[in-house]
């Protein structure tokens, strides 16, 4: 009983040898890759996508309310409007105040064209929306050159698509509603909304590389 005390005593140690700069060398490869994305870094890339699905999730209700008549959809669109605000907020310690409210104003104008866009289709206005979706789509390309033009890293082309897209998710939300066709507003629901969260990192990923002394 003692022999085989001593042998599994003696087995254990030569395991702990063993087995110890292996975890040392496991954990010195993860920190290693890790330390690649700060802590800077995610917190920049969480902001960026909460205020992005928030983009989204707050036009869906406001369409909601808007196509049907709700009581809450003044509510629902300045809390919508605030989200405009906030996203202007969040690039401010990176390209200024000024910069910061040029963003939240255009994307504000966005925000109103969309519920134009909305208004329109639901009333069968074929003239006014013709008229507001060309200004939406005009927004959108203003957006997309304010952007590029102040972060190099970015592409205009690129921005422009994803917004694009990101319009032509929202109609189909809008569409699909007003023909009652429930699974295919919340497909186009749910594709937006990865669209965009596609969109936040290209945000992300473009101050971080402008400002690589700010994410050490």
């Amino acid at each position: 009983m003692k022999n085989f005390l001593r042998s599994s005593l003696a087995l254990l140690f030569v395991l702990t040898l063993i087995l110890t700069p292996i975890k040392g060398q496991a954990l010195e490869n993860f920190t290693s890759k890790d330390l690649q994305y700060s802590k800077s870094c995610c917190d920049l890339r969480m902001l960026q996508r909460r205020l992005w699905i928030d983009h989204v999730s707050w036009t869906r209700n406001t369409i909601v309310s808007d196509l049907s008549s709700l009581e809450d959809k003044g509510l629902v669109l300045e809390r919508l409007l605030k989200n405009q605000d906030d996203i202007g907020n969040s690039i401010k310690s990176y390209y200024g105040e000024e910069a910061g409210n040029k963003l939240a104003l255009l994307l504000r104008d966005h925000i109103n064209l969309a519920v134009q866009v909305t208004d329109a289709a639901k009333n069968g206005n074929k003239e006014d929306l013709k008229k507001y979706n060309k200004l939406w789509y005009e927004n959108a390309d203003s957006i997309a050159k304010f952007l590029s033009s102040a972060n190099p890293n970015y592409s205009y082309d690129t921005l422009k698509d994803m917004l694009y897209n990101h319009l032509q998710f929202v109609t189909d939300q809008v569409v699909a509603r007003l023909n009652k066709d429930w699974n295919a507003d919340i497909q186009a629901y749910d594709k937006g909304e990865d669209h965009m969260i596609m969109f936040a990192d290209i945000i992300t990923d473009g101050i971080i590389k402008q400002f690589p002394q700010k994410f050490k």
